[in-house]
């Protein structure tokens, strides 16, 4: 008798990950504001324009669009690295000239994301290197938004590393002001 996976992990990490990712979704936040309105970018499926009080502030981007957007439809990044990392969730900010790379890890036991925080580090970098070769210059920051799993004392290594590489992260939501929307 098949067992029902109520965690995620193996063969339904998708499954629950998406879910976590469906309560995170920055674009239902910003509608929700009165301030905020968004604007789908033709022949893009989840990239947006990002307006502030009827002011376009910015893009956000999901998975592989957001290097459609950044390098306008062209693969310039097959000449930067050697694999295509494809973040969660990017805002690019006009205002602040800052791209937020946004990576979401649901949690409900111990397992394979354990590892995956620690990766944090290289992956800053790597967007750094993408980001400082397109058209316009922009700052790159690296944050992980993390389901309430990790509030236990045991990934406080882990949280004070994230930290220490000039990383962040979040639980359960990230602030505006963070993203550099205030």
């Amino acid at each position: 008798m098949r067992k029902n996976n109520i965690h995620g992990g193996g063969k339904r990490t998708n499954e629950h990950g998406l879910t976590f990712e469906g309560r995170t979704n920055f674009i239902d936040s910003i509608k929700n504001n009165k301030n905020f309105n968004v604007s789908q970018i033709r022949n893009f499926n989840k990239s947006f324009k990002i307006y502030f009080k009827n002011k376009k502030i910015g893009f956000y981007a999901e998975k592989n669009e957001f290097y459609k957007l950044l390098f306008k439809g062209k693969s310039g990044w097959k000449k930067l690295i050697s694999k295509q990392y494809l973040p969660d969730a990017v805002f690019i900010n006009e205002i602040n000239k800052t791209v937020y790379i946004i990576e979401k890890k649901f949690q409900a036991r111990a397992g394979s994301v354990d590892e995956k925080l620690q990766t944090c580090d290289f992956k800053r970098k790597i967007y750094t290197k993408i980001v400082s070769n397109c058209k316009k210059k922009y700052e790159t920051k690296y944050y992980f938004l993390l389901s309430s799993w990790f509030e236990k004392k045991e990934y406080n290594d882990v949280k004070d590393y994230i930290n220490s590489v000039g990383c962040k992260y979040f639980i359960n939501k990230i602030d505006l002001i963070e993203l550099g929307l205030t």
